[in-house]
């Protein structure tokens, strides 16, 4: 069974839901599109690190809203401008995380954190996760949430799913 990171809803205004989300242990690989990247990623947790050790995938996929890529199956990842990274399952640690092989990826922790989010079904085409993003921050906005950095795609289903049966939802941090 897949992994799915928890989190906590703390607070739900229109169709948004503010999450707390735990730290994480990341994989990344910066600076690259998201297809070259996300082979990196999956060469790593199928075993091509210094442990050849697989690790298990954790969902859901995530990427920045300005990427217009296709993921092409469903994995822990996430992504902004300049990098797309896989979640790790939680029982990892910086310590405990097979070293990557691959000079191109890094290990990175990101602290426990408040999410906005608006679930939506469907595929996550560009137009629509725009559309999906204004929404968000304007639910934001009329709230009095103050978003911090770059909304982002979270994609829970791998791409043979049908449309009408996927869950997409578009986050961005919030202030805690």
């Amino acid at each position: 069974m897949t992994e799915q990171i928890d989190y906590v809803v703390e607070r739900a205004f229109d169709e948004v839901e503010v999450r707390r989300y735990p730290g994480m242990l990341l994989a990344t690989v910066p600076g690259m599109s998201d297809d070259a990247a996300f082979g990196i990623l999956f060469d790593y947790i199928t075993g091509t690190n210094r442990s050849r050790m697989r690790i298990p995938m954790t969902t859901p996929v995530i990427s920045s809203e300005k990427v217009s890529e296709r993921i092409p199956m469903t994995v822990p990842v996430v992504s902004d401008e300049s990098s797309f990274s896989f979640i790790l399952p939680s029982r990892y640690t910086r310590s405990t995380a097979p070293e990557p092989q691959d000079d191109r990826m890094r290990l990175e922790e990101l602290p426990e954190r408040h999410v906005a989010v608006l679930r939506f079904r469907g595929r996550a085409g560009g137009r629509e996760v725009a559309r999906k993003t204004d929404i968000l921050l304007d639910a934001l906005a009329r709230n009095g949430r103050k978003p911090k950095g770059t909304p982002f795609l979270m994609r829970y289903n791998p791409p043979f799913i049908p449309g009408f049966l996927r869950r997409n939802e578009v986050a961005i941090e919030v202030e805690g």
